[in-house]
């Protein structure tokens, strides 16, 4: 770091860059204004390109007055705001139980030797059976199913039902991601661990998990958003959520703008979660490019 020359008898002066140095940032925040100004003027150039395609369409006055007529988007925004309220609490709920019986799943699916063998065998089974089951089906099947079977204590409530059918769903996807980040755990540090005296299960809390869930965090938060879009799906059985709601409002008006407030409402909500994710996903990126713990 060039600095200017010391006195005689002082301390060295106040850092002062070299000309090479300033020429090369002026280089550089010559080429950020350049990208930001191509990168804008190709930006508005597409959008005012797609919203010419679309307002100058054939049927443009039509959808705009079945799809995004603002009269109907004001009556309708208060019930659907009131039905997202359930979707968020779905989400909320159903999260929390689809991490902890997926990374269940998982160690009971990794667990070694000849005797687990019926456990592996139920774990592998119920993971292909519900990631190939189609989870409307599943929805289906929970929601008018189980309460006709009448057996004692088996709820009729749809959302409960709803809620059952997400968690079966998401618990086999959930756990093949944790599985995925158990075995990408070099086998050798599990050794290392056993050859301290750890136990199989010591070793798998205190230096198996901690790497594989920070490898798979991203992919559990897509999961997750995943998660949060599927539960407007408890509307088949009757629960009255966001979609439902507009649903209600569109059959009395004649009129679909309701579904695409229902439709922005979700956007706005899985918005942050996905830019948290990607922010996850480049931090551990720079972690990892920097050679620290991932």
């Amino acid at each position: 770091m060039p600095s200017a020359p010391p006195g005689p008898s002082g301390p060295p002066g106040p850092y002062v860059p070299s000309a090479r140095r300033i020429a090369r940032e002026r280089y550089r925040r010559a080429r950020t204004r350049r990208s930001f100004t191509v990168a804008t003027v190709s930006t508005l150039a597409v959008a005012g390109a797609l919203y010419a395609l679309i307002v100058n369409s054939p049927g443009w006055q039509r959808t705009r007055q079945t799809f995004l007529d603002p009269h109907y988007a004001r009556v309708s925004f208060p019930s659907i705001l009131d039905g997202l309220w359930l979707n968020v609490r779905l989400l909320l709920v159903c999260g929390a139980v689809v991490l902890v019986a997926g990374l269940l799943v998982a160690l009971l699916r990794t667990l070694r030797g000849p005797v687990f063998f019926p456990v592996r065998a139920l774990a592998i089974a119920y993971v292909d059976f519900f990631r190939g089951l189609p989870l409307i089906i599943c929805l289906l099947v929970c929601i008018f199913g189980l309460p006709a079977l009448r057996l004692n204590g088996v709820t009729h409530d749809p959302v409960t039902l709803g809620g059952v059918a997400l968690c079966l769903t998401y618990t086999a996807y959930v756990a093949e991601v944790f599985r995925a980040g158990i075995e990408s755990v070099h086998p050798a540090q599990r050794a290392a661990a056993r050859s301290l005296g750890l136990t199989s299960a010591q070793a798998m809390r205190y230096v198996v998990l901690p790497q594989a869930v920070r490898r798979v965090v991203p992919a559990l938060l897509n999961d997750l958003v995943s998660l949060q879009k599927d539960t407007g799906l408890v509307s088949v059985g009757g629960a009255v959520d966001a979609v439902y709601a507009a649903q209600i409002t569109a059959s009395e008006k004649f009129n679909y703008t309701p579904y695409v407030v229902a439709g922005l409402l979700f956007v706005a909500i899985t918005i942050p979660m996905t830019r948290f994710t990607d922010w996850v996903a480049a931090r551990m990126n720079r972690r990892q490019s920097q050679g620290g713990s991932v």
